[in-house]
């Protein structure tokens, strides 16, 4: 075999361990009864070292030299790129760290399951404490290495390219328009009566219901499932996906369209290059590209007023007892486009969210640069949550700092992703109706149009080019955030 053969040979073994590692991380969010966990965080810690030997294997570096010396097709030079870039990251951390770090996280993100509930910041500040110090020694080997600052090297992994000033650059003119639609759009919802679910909705049945809208979105069930877990989440690989929601029984309005936002990541997991799988080239670009799909689906689809007829009809079908009024098309259009100032990011509206990822990434942003200590989050959390929306945290971790699961597990750099993903899925949905008739598309119940753009433009190409080469490629210029914010003044504003 050539040196790039040999390099494929070894990436794919690596991706059949993340592979057995995906699905345990699934399982242990989902499935694992409780007792399981001290074992299993143990042995995903194994795991995770052995494959971290796997990427630093000193015949590595030798194979890497010869093969940049290979006559390599732009296909294969671009898998390249992405097979070095992923080596390089490993041999980054020594083993200890990302042991230590693996068995933290599991530790951490377990016991915040019930800490949450019981609105524990004490307790889970204790366990926090040391993956938060391991993620800090993580950024600044990362940093060191590649001239980043610390934040902006744990940025790397998930949005290769991006600087945290792109990044301050482009969030601060977000503050400058954000705040006043905000307040717009409550003002002129105040006046819009509608129907809010009341009565019992059985899980059973959103489940049923939310299958159904899976299928409209023709998701493939012969390579993936839907389950339930504490936070919605896609996981697994691409040959076998999972998603999860979690459902309220006093309503059904959020799980259902958390299917649809998972379905959207799904999606785009079972459209990446078949021909690639196993490497790094085969996988999502970004995790800000990875946003952009499920968002697509959940904002610039599920909540297209042709998409919401749709729901609307199946609802009714699924819930036949309740208040019929409740499913017309306009109650779930302005059920669906609702407004309001609130806590909980995972529950927030389209207009009121990025309020919540810039909060995040703040924090994140100066806690991993080392400007601030772990313990001032709570207070930082809620001095930002009264400048952005108007809500006080205080004494309130359930609802503040402690409700998201990124940071339990030293995820820090992720949040970003979420806004940067909703700017890009405006920006394909302006460039797809230039050659699909979406609307007619979402009406006929034939999605196949919309995801044939997306197959063509987006999924089939992997990592084989750069964040900006993609959207480029797609919409004929780079990440311009006018159309995210056309997008949600002709939404909300229509009429103003």
């Amino acid at each position: 075999m050539s040196a790039f053969e040999k390099l494929v040979s070894h990436s794919k073994k690596i991706a059949n361990f993340n592979h057995l590692s995906s699905i345990c991380s699934w399982d242990q969010a989902s499935m694992m009864p409780e007792g399981g966990n001290q074992a299993r965080s143990e042995a995903m810690a194994e795991l995770s070292v052995h494959i971290h030997s796997l990427h630093t294997q000193p015949q590595l570096a030798d194979w890497f030299a010869e093969a940049e010396q290979e006559a390599l097709t732009k296909e294969q030079t671009a898998s390249l790129r992405e097979l070095k870039r992923e080596w390089q990251q490993a041999n980054l951390l020594p083993e200890d760290l990302v042991q230590a770090k693996s068995l933290a996280g599991s530790k951490c993100e377990h016991a915040w399951r019930s800490q949450r509930k019981s609105n524990d910041w004490q307790g889970f500040e204790k366990n926090w404490a040391e993956v938060v110090k391991l993620s800090q020694e993580e950024a600044q080997l990362r940093a060191e290495a590649n001239g980043l600052t610390p934040y902006d090297a744990m940025l790397d992994i998930y949005e290769p390219g991006t600087s945290s000033a792109s990044l301050d650059t482009l969030f601060a003119d977000v503050k400058l328009w954000l705040p006043e639609m905000i307040d717009l759009v409550i003002e002129k919802q105040a006046h819009e009566a509608f129907i809010e679910p009341t009565g019992q909705f059985a899980a059973e049945k959103q489940k049923a219901l939310g299958l159904e809208v899976m299928q409209l979105l023709q998701f493939d069930f012969n390579h993936g499932r839907l389950d339930e877990s504490v936070h919605p989440f896609c996981g697994g690989v691409p040959s076998d996906v999972r998603i999860t929601t979690r459902y309220n029984e006093q309503e059904f309005v959020q799980s259902l369209m958390g299917i649809v936002h998972e379905t959207g990541h799904a999606r785009y997991e079972q459209g990446l290059p078949k021909a690639l799988a196993g490497t790094p080239a085969g996988e999502a670009r970004s995790m800000g590209i990875h946003e952009s799909q499920s968002l697509f689906f959940e904002m610039q689809v599920g909540r297209s007023d042709a998409f919401i007829a749709h729901l609307a009809n199946l609802a009714s079908k699924h819930f036949d007892g309740a208040n019929p009024d409740l499913f017309s098309q306009q109650n779930f259009q302005k059920l669906y486009t609702r407004v309001k100032k609130d806590f909980i990011r995972v529950d927030a509206d389209e207009l009121t969210y990025p309020a919540h990822v810039i909060l995040r990434y703040e924090i994140e942003r100066d806690l991993i640069n080392g400007n601030i200590k772990h313990t001032d989050v709570p207070e930082l959390w809620n001095l930002k949550m009264q400048q952005y929306l108007g809500l006080s945290t205080e004494g309130n971790y359930i609802n503040g700092c402690m409700q998201d699961i990124h940071w339990t597990d030293g995820v820090f750099g992720y949040f970003p992703s979420y806004t940067l993903g909703a700017m890009y899925a405006a920006q394909f949905m302006a460039a797809m109706k230039q050659s699909v008739d979406v609307d007619a598309a979402i009406r006929s119940s034939d999605l196949t149009p919309i995801f044939s753009w997306l197959g063509d433009n987006i999924w089939s190409k992997g990592s084989l080019l750069t964040t900006d080469e993609l959207v480029k490629g797609a919409t004929g210029e780079t990440l311009n955030a006018k159309y995210f914010q056309e997008h949600l003044r002709s939404r909300y504003l229509n009429n103003v």
